[in-house]
């Protein structure tokens, strides 16, 4: 075993802030009661991204130490592990930002003035490494390396790393070339492209290989997910519409259903599209209002959904409706697997029952927005998921763990994308007889923006490992995808920054990658639901 320095204060830090944060839960056990924590959502959110916090230094330490014991840890490594473990002491000690104009301190969650001196001691020699000096430092180091073809070794197996070098060359050859042309003309993904991640699988990446998929794990979706997402978010997230009807179908489906979509899924034959949300309901799902009448062995479905991505290209949809109209909970909801044509030069929705429009978004584009009414739209009965009514929303809450990781994914890739190009912009651009990289603020963004994006991407991981092992994670996949989409707009933000003017205008790539990374603290939950299930999640741990 080896005996790196900085393993020893990354697990130091770890332990203690386990135990502020242990104490924050003792001191605030109010918050198991639901209406306490509706009323204290500002105490019960900062507990949750304190947890956030305590279990991003655990990965960061679970990292360089599986690093160091296989000989593949170097200084850039340490150097961006230690400043993003010495940063985020000094936000345990003196406040976390929950979003630009919130922040939740210590004292707030009855954390001791004792408790954080002796965090602040243990955790000295950290934040001594998030310094400014070393920030210049270990930035120097990531642009040499860079300049040498070489990234920080994010501690995959060599199995993984081929997969992301595969769509690596692919997203390099294929996406990056075309994707701010796409983006200016609001284009959808061409089809030859779609034809190409195919063949490469990506529809079927987690699918069992006995319905035609590849068999991977939730951690290889991850890996791709990203390396897509780092070329252009909308050709990330088209994976996310096969990944949640597959599941779907996986765990709430017949046989038959299965049978008869999942090899068609994967092979990228059928166009998967989610249809859950509502005008007026957004994240309350549970009182969602399109009804679905049996008929003759047929459903008869009424109603409005909106934000439906994909949807008039769509071949597929999954479909959450009320079919119990005597209840107006969860409980009166079903899923079905409801077919419909492609959209024509002439209709968006071109089946009968069926019409709706567009909406026009500033970013995320790819697959477009829309807006879709059904006016007894027939579902024959057999596509009722499981053919067993009710349990939509189960199943649909089944899903949001592997939904969470990949928008985590997704949030890294976007993220990796604005590190790159505000690195390569600062490199070549010259102001005052210097290069922008050589004035300390502009390097201090940088680093930060690299070493928060390693945070996520360890945090995902994690959250991926758990999901792969068939055990419960939507509290870690929830701390994923809740800082994930923090630092992608971050990162973003700052990238845009360091671009000045330029960056402002439409026909750069950092104007795109911005507008995309918006979305990622909104959809899949947002930032505020993450926090409340993440929050919740820890009470109930609590009295386990």
């Amino acid at each position: 075993m080896k005996n790196n320095p900085l393993v020893e204060e990354l697990k130091n830090a770890f332990n203690v802030s386990r135990e502020i944060f242990a104490e924050a839960r003792d001191n605030n056990e109010d918050l198991r009661d639901i209406n306490y924590l509706n009323e204290n959502q500002h105490i019960g959110h900062g507990l949750a991204w304190y947890a956030t916090y305590v279990e991003s230094l655990s990965q960061l330490s679970n990292w360089i130490e599986n690093l160091d014991n296989e000989n593949r840890l170097t200084k850039l490594e340490e150097g961006i592990a230690g400043i993003g473990a010495g940063e985020y002491c000094l936000q345990i000690l003196y406040g976390i930002p929950m979003s630009q104009n919130e922040t939740i301190r210590p004292h707030e969650l009855k954390i001791s003035d004792l408790s954080l001196e002796n965090f602040k001691k243990i955790s000295k020699p950290l934040i001594a490494r998030s310094s400014s000096k070393e920030k210049n430092r270990v930035m120097k180091l990531l642009l040499e390396s860079k300049q040498s073809g070489i990234d920080p070794d994010d501690g995959l197996d060599e199995t993984y790393r081929e997969i992301k070098s595969q769509f690596r060359r692919f997203v390099e050859e294929e996406i990056i070339p075309e994707a701010h042309e796409w983006h200016l003309n609001d284009e959808y993904i061409p089809l030859e492209i779609i034809e190409k991640m195919s063949e490469l699988g990506v529809f079927g990446l987690t699918i069992p290989e006995q319905y035609g998929g590849l068999g991977l794990e939730k951690k290889a979706m991850c890996i791709v997910s990203e390396e897509l997402s780092r070329g252009w978010i909308g050709v990330g997230s088209l994976g996310t519409r096969s990944e949640i009807a597959a599941e779907l179908i996986l765990i709430g489906g017949s046989e038959a259903q299965k049978k008869k979509y999942l090899n068609k899924i994967a092979s990228g034959e059928i166009f998967p599209t989610a249809v859950f949300s509502e005008p007026d309901i957004g994240s309350d799902l549970a009182h969602l209002k399109t009804r679905g009448k049996l008929v003759d062995n047929k459903y008869l479905i009424s109603g409005n959904k909106t934000w439906i991505t994909h949807g008039a290209r769509a071949d597929l949809m999954t479909l959450l409706v009320r079919t119990n109209n005597e209840l107006t909970d969860h409980k009166g909801l079903s899923m079905f697997l409801a077919e419909k044509p492609r959209e024509t030069e002439d209709e968006f929705f071109p089946a009968e029952g069926m019409s709706g429009g567009e909406i026009n978004v500033i970013g995320y584009r790819g697959m477009k927005e829309f807006d879709i009414g059904f006016d007894n739209f027939e579902v024959p009965s057999e596509n009722l998921l499981g053919e067993e009514e009710g349990k939509g929303f189960v199943h649909l809450m089944s899903t949001f763990e592997s939904a969470r990781i990949q928008t985590a994914a997704r949030a890294i890739g976007v993220s990796q994308n604005a590190c790159d190009v505000a690195l390569t912009y600062a490199n070549d651009r010259i102001q005052f007889s210097e290069k922008l990289i050589n004035f300390p603020r502009i390097s201090e963004k940088l680093i930060m923006m690299f070493a928060e994006t390693m945070i996520v991407r360890q945090l995902t991981f994690h959250a991926a490992n758990i999901k792969d092992s068939k055990q419960r994670c939507d509290m870690e996949a929830g701390m994923a995808k809740l800082l994930g989409a923090r630092v992608a707009w971050s990162s973003a933000d700052n990238a845009l920054q360091i671009h000045g003017g330029i960056g402002f205008a439409s026909e750069t790539q950092i104007s795109r990658i911005l507008a995309d990374a918006r979305i990622l603290s909104i959809f899949e939950g947002t930032a505020e639901i993450q926090a409340q299930v993440i929050a919740r999640r820890l009470m109930e741990s609590k009295n386990r």
